[in-house]
């Protein structure tokens, strides 16, 4: 999981272009596959139809990677995590699997007598982009189109 401090959207942010959210995803998209080859992950390709965008936001990725394992990827104004496909059966499910993780991890974090600015910092961004995710799980007229 990597840290990454991001404010809070303006109005004017939140209105984009086309051209503007087809950059997001490819900055999204690149994102994720860092984050996997970090991991010692080789992604191989992304399985497009059960990605999902919420530009400027959240971008939840499927990536079937070359050690033969498919890969949930969560990047966007939060941090950039994965989680084997196993954890959840479709990105909104993967949203909600995130959003608990990170509670786990900002609790364990804080439980730990964390004293470190930077750790207590990591874990009240991990509680706020959790209650964030959980929101967007959580929002009905989002995932209206989606097939039950």
């Amino acid at each position: 999981m990597q840290q990454q401090e991001k404010k809070p959207l303006t109005a004017k942010e939140q209105v984009i272009t086309d051209e503007q959210r087809m950059q997001w995803q490819r900055e999204c998209f690149q994102a994720a596959q860092k984050h996997l080859a970090e991991k010692g992950i080789m992604p191989k390709s992304v399985v497009d139809k059960d990605s999902r965008f919420l530009a400027p936001l959240c971008a939840m990725w499927k990536f079937k990677a070359q050690n033969g394992k498919t890969y949930w990827v969560v990047t966007g104004r939060l941090p950039t995590d994965h989680a084997e496909v196993s954890a959840a059966t479709d990105a909104r499910d993967a949203m909600r699997y995130f959003s608990l993780q990170w509670q786990l991890k900002a609790d364990q974090i804080m439980s730990t007598g964390a004293r470190d600015k930077t750790q207590v910092d990591f874990a009240n961004l991990l509680i706020n982009r959790a209650h964030g995710l959980y929101e967007m799980y959580d929002n009905e007229p989002l995932w209206a189109n989606e097939p039950k």
